[in-house]
């Protein structure tokens, strides 16, 4: 029987797909790892149209995979951007539930 694995916190997580990769990574480049991110994106695009919840749930996994790998190879800290900018509410209304008009983002 598989038991659970445990939670993982971004940080955690950027940190690992750092050992796991980035040299290979680092080799590849923004510019190549971008392409893969957006390859991942594209897949994540075909597994929201299906029915697949466990594809669905990978393709997600892939898409923030790639996403660290390039906040690595750019030398950027995803849990301080994103504490940085989320972390006080909207960016746009600073409201914790963002009252912006809808034809503005986020």
């Amino acid at each position: 029987m598989n038991e659970p694995k445990p939670e993982i916190s971004l940080t955690d997580f950027q940190q690992k797909i750092k050992a796991m990769y980035y040299e290979k990574d680092v080799v590849r480049g923004v510019d190549g790892t971008f392409m893969w991110l957006m390859e991942e994106i594209g897949e994540l695009a075909a597994a929201l149209r299906g029915d697949d919840r466990e594809n669905l749930a990978a393709e997600f996994a892939d898409v923030l995979a790639w996403l660290a790998t390039i906040a690595n190879v750019a030398d950027i800290d995803l849990s301080k951007a994103i504490s940085e900018k989320y972390g006080s509410g909207c960016p746009g209304c600073s409201r914790l539930v963002c009252i912006c008009p809808n034809e503005e983002k986020p």
